[in-house]
Order: structure tokens, then C-alpha cells, then sequence
């Protein structure tokens, strides 16, 4: 009598490789990506760290770190940290001021904003929506 084994493996969740902008080594420049859904831009503590994707975070507190860890998926920025408009409207990758950004929809965006041009105010201006949709797509194209 032969026997036949059937092996199913089975993903709750599937985890997409993308890059991130690790500018000085941690996400959002060391900036506390928990913070910013109180509206506020905090530094993160080094001694407040983790690794999520194969980067790490920082946070200004064990509590927004333990937050972080229950739902990372909900406080990863949009775009590996990148700048959102510049995603959305030419598709490059550009850098960010970690203190520039913007809740939308529960979810973290983040700008540039240097020698005078703050794309956080670009994005508002020209269609916010559409440029996330344009975002989205670019994203996808650039993680390929």
C-alpha cells in the first residue's frame, strides 16, 4: 500500500518586499512614525527601537513602541517613507522632512519641504486624491 502525502501551506498574510528610505539608518529619519497620528513630529529614543520589514523604527516612548508592534502595518509610512508627492507625481524617490506630513484616511504620508518648496502644500493644492492614486500605482511600478 502506498502512501501520499499532500502538504498545503497556507499565508494569513502576505508580506510584499519593498524599499524603504532609510536616510540616517531608521525610517522617517528617526522620527516617531506613532507620534505623528497625535499630530505630532517626534524623535525617536535609540534605546526605543525595533525592526519591521527589515528596518528599523525608533519611537519616543515604550508605549508608542508596544504600539507600533500591535499594528505595524498601521503606522508604516506610505511609500517607504519617500516623499508622497514626488511618488504620485513624477514616480522618483525623494528624501522628506520628517516633520512635514499628513494623516489621510489613517494612513501616514510623508514630504518633502526644503529651500522653499514644501510638497506637503503641493499635495493639498493639486488633488491630493489624485495624486495618492497616481502614488499607488507608481509605488507598485517602482517595488517591482
Amino acid at each position: 500500500m502506498k502512501h501520499v502525502f499532500i502538504f498545503f501551506l497556507f499565508f494569513s498574510t502576505i508580506t510584499f518586499s519593498q524599499e524603504y528610505n532609510t536616510k540616517n539608518g531608521v525610517v522617517a529619519k528617526g522620527y516617531d512614525v506613532v507620534s505623528y497620528f497625535y499630530n505630532k513630529a517626534e524623535k525617536g529614543n535609540k534605546k526605543f527601537t525595533t525592526k519591521y520589514n527589515g528596518v528599523s523604527f525608533r519611537f519616543s516612548s515604550k508605549e508608542n513602541l508596544a504600539a507600533f508592534i500591535k499594528a505595524p502595518q498601521k503606522y508604516n509610512p506610505q511609500y517607504g517613507g519617500y516623499c508622497a508627492y514626488a511618488i504620485g507625481k513624477t514616480g522618483e524617490k525623494v528624501d522628506i522632512n520628517p516633520k512635514t506630513f499628513e494623516i489621510r484616511d489613517g494612513k501616514l504620508y510623508l514630504f518633502y519641504n526644503s529651500w522653499g518648496t514644501n510638497t506637503l502644500k503641493m499635495w493639498v493644492k493639486e488633488n491630493p486624491e489624485n495624486l495618492k492614486k497616481k502614488a499607488d500605482i507608481n509605488w507598485k511600478k517602482l517595488n517591482q
